[in-house]
């Protein structure tokens, strides 16, 4: 009997954290009740200014809350707040997301088929358009050379409707942190979330980690959930923007193995300028200016994350080969 065993999902913590959300949990926090069986349910507040936290101690006093005394993002608010929790396995599970009945089971399985396995992602559907994927995690992630993340079912703005095509139960490099399950020993050993990052991309730079330490992360199409996508930050918003391109620059210059990766950051680079001169022949000259604002982040950041860098670097492999950018744009390819 493996350690997910014992009972049915008493090892599970369902974590979800709050800033201002409290429409979504009034949503969507009943089918995480209604669904998750035995599981104990987290909300992690991130020092929020509505009526979250009262709401919560009126109507769900099941669910334990840990409150924080400032907004520390998505990778901050986390990584202080699992510090409090004991469950063996976490569930990252952001608070505008539908789960469905019997969505843990598949999970459960997997973690106990291979203990190698850390991390692992069910399929992730539009909550507004649930015949297609959402956005972000779709049908699992992947990376391609110069560090562009991109999932089966979506790539760039492309959005593949659900045939159940994705299905399958297959190794990806990346699971998304909108619903991401993994080993709370293996969140740990990895070193967690990086706090630098504030919000987006930290999944992806810990799955990179997990990978370079031999660890593998899954997705599973026999477990989905609808997620309603853009609940902090829309997908157009310039601080998005401005989090993507820089977070992106600081998990390959952190992850990517040996000297290769000066080549890597310059090519990336020079893609990151395609893209704002795209953006100014547009006449959006504000997601021109966070672009260059994300690369003079990165530069401000460089002594942390060489910092970092040198610490991992002992454990880093080599991973995929292929340039989605290419794939996409000139070879005009829309499906994985």
């Amino acid at each position: 009997m493996t350690e997910v065993s014992n009972q049915r999902f008493s090892n599970f913590a369902i974590v979800i954290l709050n800033w201002n959300g409290q429409q979504f949990l009034a949503q969507f926090l009943p089918s995480v009740i209604r669904y998750s069986e035995d599981a104990n349910i987290y909300v992690i507040d991130n020092a929020s200014s509505d009526n979250s936290v009262v709401w919560l101690t009126q109507n769900y006093k099941q669910v334990k809350i840990i409150q924080l005394d400032k907004n520390l993002g998505f990778a901050g608010g986390y990584q202080k707040g699992l510090k409090e929790i004991h469950e063996p396995f976490y569930c990252l599970l952001n608070s505008d997301i539908e789960v469905t009945e019997n969505w843990l089971f598949p999970l459960k399985k997997l973690f106990e088929t291979n203990k190698n396995i850390a991390a692992i992602q069910p399929k992730i559907l539009d909550y507004n358009n649930q015949n297609y994927f959402e956005y972000a995690g779709a049908g699992g992630g992947f990376m391609d050379k110069f560090g562009y993340p991109y999932c089966r079912g979506r790539i760039f703005d492309t959005i593949e409707k659900d045939t159940g095509q994705y299905n399958d139960e297959i190794p990806i490099f990346w699971a998304s942190g909108a619903c991401l399950f993994i080993r709370k020993k293996d969140f740990w050993n990895a070193g967690g979330l990086d706090v630098d990052y504030f919000a987006h991309q930290e999944e992806i730079d810990l799955c990179w980690r997990l990978f370079n330490q031999g660890k593998l992360v899954f997705y599973t199409g026999k477990s989905y959930v609808l997620h309603v996508g853009g609940g902090s930050l829309s997908y157009d918003n310039p601080k998005k923007t401005f989090l993507n391109f820089r977070n992106s620059l600081f998990s390959i210059l952190k992850n990517h193995k040996g000297i290769s990766v000066l080549y890597i950051l310059f090519i990336r680079m020079l893609l990151d300028g395609i893209a704002a001169l795209r953006f100014l022949i547009q006449g959006n000259l504000k997601q021109c200016y966070t672009i260059f604002k994300a690369h003079i982040s990165f530069y401000v950041h460089l002594p942390r994350i060489l910092s970092k860098r040198k610490k991992i670097q002992k454990k880093t492999r080599e991973y995929f080969s292929k340039s989605i950018v290419f794939d996409y744009f000139v070879k005009k390819k829309r499906n994985y």
